[in-house]
C-alpha cells in the first residue's frame, strides 16, 4: 500500500515537469511575439513617416496647380484679348485697303491682283535655307 502515495508523487512530479517545459516554451514565444511587435511598432511609425511626408507633398501639388490654373486662366484672358484685337485691326486693314482700291480705281490707277500668299511649307522650306546659308557663312568666317 506504500506504493500506491508514491504513483501519485510521481506522476506530479512528471505533471509539474512537463507544466515547467511549457512555461519556458511559452515564455519563447512571448519573446518573438514581443521582439515581433517591436518591429511592427518601428514598421508603423516610418509608415506613419511617410504618410505624412506624401500629404505635406500632396499640399504643395495642390498649390502648384491652384497657381498654374491662376496664371493659365490670365494667360489665357489676355490671348483672348489680344486675339479680338488682332481681329479688330485685321478688320480696320481690310476696310482701309478696300477704301484705297476704290480710290485708286477712281483716279484710274491700275491695281495689281493680290498675289497668293505662299503656304507653310514654303515658308519652311525657304526659313530653312536661310538658316542653312548662314551656318555656311558662319563657319566660313570661323575658318
Amino acid at each position: 500500500m506504500n506504493i500506491l502515495p508514491l504513483t501519485i508523487e510521481g506522476m506530479v512530479a512528471v505533471l509539474l515537469l512537463l507544466t515547467i517545459l511549457y512555461c519556458v516554451r511559452l515564455s519563447g514565444q512571448l519573446k518573438r511575439f514581443k521582439a515581433d511587435e517591436k518591429a511592427l511598432r518601428a514598421t508603423i511609425a516610418e509608415l506613419v513617416t511617410a504618410t505624412e511626408t506624401a500629404e505635406r507633398c500632396i499640399a504643395g501639388l495642390k498649390a502648384t496647380v491652384r497657381e498654374a490654373d491662376q496664371t493659365l486662366g490670365t494667360r489665357l484672358q489676355t490671348a483672348e484679348r489680344y486675339c479680338a484685337d488682332i481681329a479688330q485691326h485685321t478688320e480696320a486693314g481690310t476696310e482701309l485697303l478696300g477704301r484705297l482700291v476704290q480710290i485708286a480705281g477712281a483716279r484710274g490707277v491700275a491695281v495689281p491682283a493680290a498675289a497668293p500668299l505662299p503656304d507653310a511649307k514654303t515658308i519652311l522650306a525657304a526659313a530653312s535655307a536661310f538658316a542653312d546659308r548662314a551656318r555656311a557663312r558662319l563657319k566660313g568666317v570661323a575658318a
